[in-house]
């Protein structure tokens, strides 16, 4: 059994809500794309046609429906972890001032060592 960390916890979090935000934004995307046909098609004629953007308007509400839905979950989940992350910090002060210069001492050797070896 392993013991996660709260900061294990929430990086883990933070990146499973970046790519959930990056799928709404994909949908989001594909719904303005679907929109857009339909306007284009707005003037043609034809049963058919008339039938498949009924159709396509009908599905079209009903995934904004959805992505509205999945965006309030995000915002949710996401305020819980920022309070989760700010009650850690609260709670163990030294440690996340630890965590913290640890993370800029790697950033800072990465970015020394990059940029040294660019020079050669």
């Amino acid at each position: 059994m392993t013991n996660n960390t709260g900061s294990d916890l929430s990086s883990k979090t933070i990146s499973d809500h970046a790519s959930k935000g990056k799928l709404v934004a994909d949908f989001q995307a594909v719904i303005e794309d679907g929109e857009e046909l339909l306007n284009a098609t707005a003037n043609q004629g034809g049963e058919k046609v008339t039938a498949i953007r009924a159709k396509m308007a009908e599905r079209l509400t009903d995934a904004k429906q959805k992505l509205a839905a999945a965006q309030h979950v995000i915002v949710e989940k996401t305020r819980a972890t920022a309070k989760a992350t700010d009650q850690y910090v609260h709670e163990n002060p030294w440690q996340s001032v630890l965590v913290a210069a640890g993370i800029g001492f790697i950033i800072g050797f990465v970015s020394h060592r990059m940029s040294t070896s660019s020079k050669s």
